[in-house]
């Protein structure tokens, strides 16, 4: 079943220009490279869901040729980012609230574990940077900058992670956590979002610090959960961003 209609195609035909990150800021192959940039363009939703990917304007923009630019579709693809769809084009994935409910739930198990280790092995090294990423925080809340406090949020959560000492979590966890981090863009703009998660924030890092896995598992579980309940309501309000049920 073709998830795009006509009327998709003729609306991203409108507007062909996009703003991307230059390839120098990610390290690797050409296209790893390439493919850093769409994915981040694509999570950060300058590309939205539902909208068209046009090889010859991404190969313009950057100033590579379709080689790359197709090997970086691929793996975009196998990622559950975009949407080959034969005789139609490549079409950057609509929001699936299966996935993101998989996502968050997956994600839970892996930073509800994580913050009850760090509460029993936290270090004084370690709590000042934690202490320093909730000032920043603080910061770019004060700012208004909403992909600045995504980015130190986001930091904030592999730091917890990486005190674990255990190599491969971060990454695993972030593999869990694409759909999700994608629709957070979404609600973030939310009023007052950024505020309850600073509040959420703060109750993790607060229990870590005083050595206290129960209340450390608890705080991140609720902010985990917390994530779903601002999301779910996207569904209903912008389904044009969402897959049928």
């Amino acid at each position: 079943m073709n998830l795009f209609s006509k009327g998709d195609m003729m609306q991203n035909e409108e507007d062909n220009t996009h703003q991307l990150l230059p390839l120098d800021r990610f390290s690797g192959s050409l296209s790893t490279r390439v493919h850093l940039v769409l994915k981040d363009a694509i999570l950060s939703l300058v590309y939205k869901p539902g909208e068209i990917l046009r090889k010859n304007e991404i190969c313009a923009t950057l100033g590579v040729s379709r080689s790359p630019v197709s090997e970086a579709v691929t793996k975009l693809a196998t990622e559950g980012l975009v949407d080959v769809v034969p005789q139609a084009g490549t079409f950057v994935s609509r929001f699936s609230m299966v996935d993101i409910r998989e996502g968050a739930f997956l994600r839970e198990a892996l930073e509800v574990a994580a913050a009850e280790r760090v509460a029993l092995t936290i270090t004084e090294p370690q709590i000042v940077l934690l202490r320093r990423n909730l000032r920043m925080q603080e910061a770019l809340v004060a700012d208004g900058d909403i992909e600045g406090f995504l980015q130190i949020d986001a930091d904030m959560h592999n730091l917890i992670m990486s005190f674990t000492g255990f190599k491969r979590l971060t990454m695993l966890a972030d593999s869990t956590w694409t759909q999700v981090s994608r629709a957070r863009h979404l609600h973030m703009p939310t009023p007052g979002r950024m505020q309850a998660s600073i509040k959420e924030h703060a109750a993790i890092v607060a229990a870590i610090i005083a050595g206290d896995p129960v209340t450390a598992k608890e705080a991140t579980r609720n902010h985990v959960r917390s994530l779903i309940e601002y999301i779910e309501p996207l569904e209903v309000e912008r389904p044009e961003l969402f897959k049928s049920r």
